[in-house]
């Protein structure tokens, strides 16, 4: 039988430069010894476990693959060989053999001897690797957070453009680095950025602050304090006259401050609010919008207080023409705001009122997901049932019976069907029998 390679010999490692070494060539050269051997106890991660390291570091495809364990394909912290050369993590490997397994993961050689050596040499190029990756992390951390003081220390001290030229650059920082945003935090930086943001607060400003806040774990605190009249009123005409970033920000900022304990609806009772939101949901040039702003119209619906305001600003039929064009996500949120205002008499009119309500609404039934059916009928159960004779007659023409059919026949839940039921018991009132199952275009299996 073939002796075979140990993979720590035929695996390959690609260094920074692209060339391709393997182990021996590495330790020889130095490259996952590290040049310079000092920096690692001198740095003072000589104590730090090995273990520790690899769950605090974010290392993804990075590490090299001789460290990477085959059966886990996890780092190895235990390094141990077999005799086929082949090497692994040692309670992967023994839990391998309790199992009943007498042979090489790898290779799937019937081992002759069961012993497994301890691979110090490869131990330690492990933790040498894994040491100065772990020192460069926390030096790139210690020195992102003394970046983030300096900004918060200028952000007091300067106006104008230089101010926005702060804000710019914290604004890059924290959304790269996890350490910068806890620096921010944990240096006074959410108190002193919802400073800047006020009734005299310029847009450049204003829409900087707002895109630093959105990336921000915000305390309860700071968001009372963005709660205040003048603050939410900058970031109100910022969603009506900012750019498409600026707008998005700023809904996802009000939908932040919304999952507060202290949330009071009438920071949202605001129709110039209302009116920039369908605004960006209309803008179908850029999805992130209205998604963004979908997400935050059904957030404000889920207070019944503001309900009856968004129906007044024309909401109702904006979507309706707009449920064509929707993606999925965006779809299921549109039909939910308009099955929630359906609940209302003033949504109901709204939406029998519109000539697109039935025709949309019917093609999405069973067309989409089962959620969206789900709200389509529920839209149409509303509407045909506060204007039986003009309501059910158009479903029937536009083909409402045979997707009800299809509902009743489907694997939807039984609460579905027998609204389907019910909706279509409700249409068939208008006609004859005859009339009405030629309507159904039914196939001859289902008659």
């Amino acid at each position: 039988m073939p002796m075979h390679q140990p993979s720590w010999r035929r695996e390959a490692l690609s260094n920074s430069g692209g060339q391709v070494l393997d182990l021996e060539t590495a330790v020889k050269d130095g490259i996952l010894g590290g040049g310079g051997g000092g920096g690692i106890t001198g740095g003072g991660v000589d104590k730090v476990d090995l273990k520790r390291m690899i769950e605090e570091l974010d290392l993804s495809d990075d590490v090299p693959t001789v460290f990477i364990c085959p059966i886990s394909l996890e780092p190895m912290m235990d390094p141990v060989t077999l005799c086929t050369g082949q090497t692994y993590e040692r309670r992967n490997i023994l839990k391998w053999f309790s199992l009943g397994h007498n042979t090489c993961p790898t290779t799937m050689q019937e081992l002759w001897d069961d012993q497994v050596t301890p691979n110090r040499t490869l131990y330690h190029l492990i933790h040498t690797w894994f040491s100065q990756k772990y020192l460069q992390v926390k030096k790139r951390s210690e020195d992102m957070q003394g970046r983030v003081l300096e900004i918060l220390d200028t952000l007091k001290r300067v106006k104008g453009q230089a101010r926005v030229q702060a804000l710019r650059e914290l604004k890059q920082v924290v959304s790269a680095h996890g350490s910068a945003k806890k620096a921010v935090a944990d240096n006074g930086g959410f108190g002193l950025i919802s400073s800047l943001l006020g009734p005299f607060t310029s847009h450049a400003v204003g829409s900087e602050a707002v895109a630093i806040l959105v990336n921000l774990t915000l305390d309860s605190e700071t968001k009372g304090n963005l709660m205040q009249p003048a603050k939410v009123s900058l970031v109100i005409d910022m969603l009506n006259e900012g750019t498409v970033e600026t707008k998005v920000n700023c809904t996802r900022l009000i939908e932040i401050l919304m999952e507060g304990k202290d949330f009071r609806s009438e920071v949202v009772s605001s129709l110039s609010l209302l009116v920039g939101l369908l605004r960006l949901i209309k803008d179908k040039r850029y999805l992130h919008g209205v998604l963004a702003g979908l997400s935050l119209l059904k957030t404000i619906c889920s207070h019944k207080q503001v309900r009856t305001l968004v129906v007044s600003v024309g909401s109702v039929s904006q979507l309706v023409e707009l449920l064509p064009s929707l993606n999925l996500d965006c779809l299921e949120m549109a039909l939910y705001v308009l099955d929630v205002l359906s609940t209302l008499p003033e949504g109901k009119t709204a939406l029998k009122d519109c000539p697109q309500t039935i025709p949309n609404a019917v093609k999405l039934l069973m067309r989409v997901s089962e959620a969206c059916t789900q709200y389509a009928l529920s839209i149409l159960w509303a509407v045909c049932n506060l204007a039986p004779q003009e309501c059910a007659s158009i479903a029937v023409e536009n083909g409402l019976a045979a997707k009800l059919l299809l509902v009743i026949q489907s694997g939807c839940n039984s609460s579905l069907k027998q609204r389907a039921a019910e909706l279509l018991k409700l249409c068939s009132l208008n006609y004859t029998e005859t009339t009405f199952m030629s309507k159904c275009k039914l196939t001859r299996t289902i008659q």
